[in-house]
Parts: C-alpha cells; sequence; structure tokens
C-alpha cells in the first residue's frame, strides 16, 4: 500500500514530470504487485529515456519484459506485453549496444507468429541486421535486410518503412540505391504531414531520410545533394546524439573519402560538435563513428601534427571494433587508413600487404562505396613505391574497380578518371594524360565535388 501510495504520489505532483519519474513510479508499482500497471509505466520511461540515454531507455524495457513475462498466462493482453519490450529490445540495437539480438528475436518471432503480429516483427529485424553487420557476418545481413525490407512494404505503413533503416543503410553501402531513394520519399513524405517525426527506433526519421537522399545524388551525380547533407545536419543536431553521429559520417567519412568533400574548417567544427555531444552522452557507438570520421578527415588533412592525431583516433577506433564496441565490419576501411599513413612515410611493402588485403575484404562484402576511396590509397601506394611490376598491378586494380556492375555510379566514374589519369602520367604517355586530366578537371567542376576539384587543378 505505501509503494501504491508514493507512485500516485510521484505522478500526482507534477504531471508534467511524469515521463521522467517514469522509471521511479513503475519500480514502486511493482513493488505494490500492480504489474499490469508496472508494465505500462517501465514502457513510458523506455519511450522517454530512448532520447536521451539509450541504456536507460533499454533497461526500462527489459524490466518490462520480467514483468511482462511473470503475468498470469490465461491474462488477455498478455502475448502483446510479452511482443512489446521485446521489439524495442531487438529493434534499437544498432543505437549501440553489444548485447546480441538473436535470442530475444528468436522468442519475439515465435511470438509474433503465435499474435499474427507482422508490424513488430518488422520493426525487431533492425536489430538483426544491426547484429550481423557488427560481427561482420554481411551475407547474413543482406539477407535480413532483404527480408525486412520486402515485409515492410508488403505492409505499406510509412511508420513501419522508417524502421528499415539499418537495411536501408546496409544496402546503401553496395551503392545500390532503389531501395534507398524509395525509403527516403516515403519517409520524407510521412515526416511532413506528421507533427511528431521521432521514431524510439530511429531517433529523427527525416534527418535520416534527407541524409541517404543527400548520399543517393552525389554517388549519382545529380543535384541537391549539397542542401540535403547540411538540412540533414542541422535536423540531427536536435535529435539523439546517435543520429547526430550516424550523419556526421555520412555526411563527412564517405564523401571526404570519394573526393565529394574536402576537409575545411567547416567539416572540422561539424565534426567537433558531434565529438563533445558524442563525448557527453556516453555512447560507444556514437563516440567511436564520430572518432573514425574526425581521424580519416585528420589525416586527408595532411599536416604532420593532424596526421598524428589522426592515426591515435584510427587506432582507438580500431581497438574498439576488435572489443565489440564498433562494428567490426569496419575494420578494413579503418586499415586502409592507417596503412595509407604508413605508405606516407614511405614503409611501402607492409602497407601494400595491408591494403590489398582490405581491400578483397570490402569486395566480399559488398562494401563499394569504401572500396571506391581504399582504391585510390592502393593506386597511388603503387605508384609511389614503383617497383617493376607496380605500375601493371595499378592498372588491374582500376579496371576491377571500373568492371563492378553499377548504373550511373557517378562517384566510382570520377575517381576512376582520376586514377587512369594518374596512371597515364605514370606510363609517360602525355597526350592520354592531357586528355584524361582536362577531362577529370570538367566533370569535377560540373558535379561540383570539391576534393576532386582540388586534386585536379593540383595536376600539371
Amino acid at each position: 500500500q505505501l509503494h501504491r501510495r508514493l507512485a500516485t504520489a510521484i505522478e500526482s505532483r507534477d504531471p508534467a514530470s511524469a515521463d521522467e519519474n517514469a522509471a521511479l513510479i513503475a519500480e514502486h508499482l511493482e513493488a505494490a504487485g500492480d504489474l499490469q500497471s508496472a508494465f505500462t509505466w517501465h514502457m513510458r520511461s523506455g519511450a522517454w529515456s530512448s532520447y536521451r540515454d539509450i541504456d536507460a531507455a533499454r533497461l526500462s524495457w527489459r524490466r518490462a519484459l520480467r514483468v511482462a513475462d511473470s503475468l498470469p498466462a490465461d491474462l488477455t493482453d498478455r502475448l502483446a506485453m510479452r511482443i512489446a519490450p521485446r521489439t524495442m529490445l531487438c529493434g534499437t540495437t544498432w543505437r549501440g549496444t553489444p548485447e546480441p539480438a538473436t535470442d530475444l528475436f528468436d522468442e519475439l518471432r515465435e511470438l509474433c507468429g503465435e499474435a499474427g503480429d507482422r508490424a513488430s516483427l518488422a520493426i525487431a529485424m533492425a536489430g538483426l541486421v544491426a547484429e550481423h553487420w557488427q560481427h561482420a557476418r554481411m551475407q547474413a545481413a543482406y539477407e535480413m535486410a532483404s527480408e525486412q525490407i520486402a515485409l515492410v512494404e508488403s505492409l505499406a505503413d510509412p511508420v513501419l518503412t522508417v524502421s528499415a533503416v539499418m537495411a536501408i543503410a546496409l544496402q546503401a553501402h553496395t551503392g545500390a540505391t532503389d531501395d534507398l531513394l524509395r525509403w527516403c520519399e516515403v519517409t520524407i513524405d510521412w515526416a511532413s504531414r506528421e507533427p511528431a517525426q521521432d521514431s524510439v527506433v530511429t531517433g529523427s526519421p527525416l534527418a535520416m531520410a534527407l541524409g541517404f537522399r543527400g548520399f543517393a545524388c552525389w554517388w549519382h551525380g545529380r543535384p541537391g545533394w549539397r542542401e540535403d547533407l547540411g538540412d540533414a545536419i542541422a535536423l540531427a543536431r536536435t535529435a539523439d546524439p546517435m543520429t547526430l553521429g550516424f550523419l556526421i559520417a555520412w555526411k563527412y567519412g564517405l564523401p571526404i573519402l570519394d573526393g565529394v568533400f574536402r576537409v575545411d574548417d567547416t567539416a572540422l567544427r561539424d565534426i567537433d560538435i558531434a565529438l563533445q555531444i558524442a563525448e557527453a552522452c556516453g555512447n560507444d557507438n556514437v563516440l567511436g563513428t564520430v572518432n573514425c570520421t574526425l581521424g580519416a578527415a585528420l589525416l586527408f588533412r595532411g599536416s604532420a601534427t593532424d596526421r598524428q592525431r589522426g592515426r591515435e583516433l584510427l587506432a582507438q577506433v580500431r581497438d574498439m571494433c576488435l572489443n565489440n564496441q564498433l562494428p567490426s565490419s569496419e575494420l578494413p576501411l579503418i586499415d586502409v587508413y592507417l596503412a595509407y599513413d604508413k605508405a606516407l612515410d614511405g614503409h611501402y611493402d607492409n602497407a601494400l600487404l595491408r591494403m590489398r588485403k582490405c581491400i578483397e575484404e570490402l569486395s566480399i562484402q559488398r562494401r563499394f562505396v569504401y572500396q571506391v576511396g581504399a582504391t585510390a590509397f592502393l593506386v597511388q601506394t603503387l605508384l609511389a613505391r614503383a617497383g617493376e611490376s607496380d605500375l601493371a598491378e595499378a592498372d588491374a586494380v582500376v579496371e576491377r574497380l571500373a568492371a563492378i556492375p553499377g548504373d550511373e555510379w557517378v562517384a566510382r566514374d570520377m575517381m576512376v578518371l582520376r586514377l587512369r589519369t594518374l596512371l597515364a602520367k605514370a606510363h609517360g604517355d602525355e597526350a592520354a594524360y592531357r586528355d584524361f586530366r582536362d577531362r577529370y578537371r570538367d566533370m569535377a567542376r560540373t558535379l561540383g565535388f570539391e576534393g576532386h576539384i582540388a586534386w585536379a587543378e593540383a595536376m600539371p
């Protein structure tokens, strides 16, 4: 009775703060034996915490799960109550937790089958995609992503479409953008009509959709990418830390790697703001994502001081991947960055061995967006070493990159043109070099790709 009275007092004392106090109210109701009410308040606490502290949110959902499982078997709503917290725990795995989702998802799939609840299953699949990605089980991740996208599209619910964010992000790495662009347009349309745009699974769906659409536009050389990326970051600053960290990587990690942006003061300022937020939130996934982006940017910046800090950050991020604090699937790209840093100091042999291995892994994983920039590092290193077979290897590497099937992969084609220009120079073919160089400069300026413009202008 005292616990029940105290729960009531906490709620009524300041109704506006009820959500903030939901975890405490739930604990007292549970202690009072009022399990159904305790479940409701645990779920309410999870929803309130999801944008502020994902670890606290997941703790509330685990408590709700425990309560739901302890309810009498003949209770009418027990099955739905058992499904709800499992859905949230699986669906938010991607937002930064080493907690495995597979066993919980298997339980959920069985419960959803019993209840005929396909919507909860669709939301929860995000966790399985994330878990496979986390452990570099890329084929399993692609299969689960395809299954989730198919299920979500069959349900034709924009709210559920939002939950497929990890599946869409994974497919974006392959350069295949059909599903990605459909997801973006559905999400942007839904978010523009709904006053409450946030999602417990996704954070800010509108920010995510704009960021992904910006990626697709620069990847295919279409207009509007700069505006979409800028709007995405502006929205993400008011969303949860995971959304901001994820989009900072999409705006500055991939585009800098592939020559779309240069590392300028604006880029470093945006990344630094994200880093401050990441450090304050205490989420390893957010912190590692932003540090990886910053470390790579500093390597591109090029000064001795920047390179030293960049390699230190990337080494820390690499350790996080090995310790399951970040997806181990990111190791190949991190190792390419670190190998190229070694090559800049003249340690070509070890750097090349490492780069070849990593690019092969990226190819097997179908991470073609990463492979574009990584291949450029390999070719530059081969040309710098200039051994007897290096030029022939560089030629072959570029042709393999050009031969990857992909419709209108303008960003890939731009990098191939740059590398063919460098190769023509290395072969001593001045006529071909001038032709490639002029075409490269024109293409870079037409598309407005700042990194490529700078590289092209540096060519004599």
